[in-house]
């Protein structure tokens, strides 16, 4: 199998043992970004709808370093911890994704990373 790792200063580094993104053909696979501003690796002021926009600007960093964007994205993968949140993904994914938009799976979780309330991963096709 090819593989080849995707990294951007523009991006949170990884906090674990993973790599932003992986490419094998033409599938990039984004690893889950939570809301972290990548210069201060601290999680963004502000309410729910701004951590989940830090969350997708983050996945959009990763696919422009991995030569594309979130628009080459087949598939979303949302983890919240209230799935109440679901109407405000839906407003901040508007900002980022033109139709036909991916498939999307979004996931109530009990917690997350450094207590955030918001994660997601994506599959570019490229």
């Amino acid at each position: 199998m090819n593989k080849k790792t995707v990294h951007t200063e523009n991006a949170p580094a990884a906090i674990g043992t993973y790599t932003q993104a992986v490419q094998s053909g033409n599938l990039v696979f984004l690893s889950g970004q939570i809301p972290l501003v990548p210069a201060t690796m601290e999680i963004v002021a502000g309410d729910f709808e701004a951590r989940a926009q830090q969350v997708f600007e983050n996945l959009e960093a990763v696919a422009t370093a991995a030569g594309g964007s979130l628009n080459d994205a087949v598939k979303i993968t949302v983890y919240l911890t209230d799935l109440n949140d679901f109407a405000a993904v839906n407003t901040v994914m508007e900002r980022f994704f033109e139709q036909p938009y991916p498939a999307r799976a979004a996931i109530g979780v009990a917690s997350l990373p450094k207590g955030v309330d918001v994660e997601a991963d994506a599959v570019l096709a490229i």
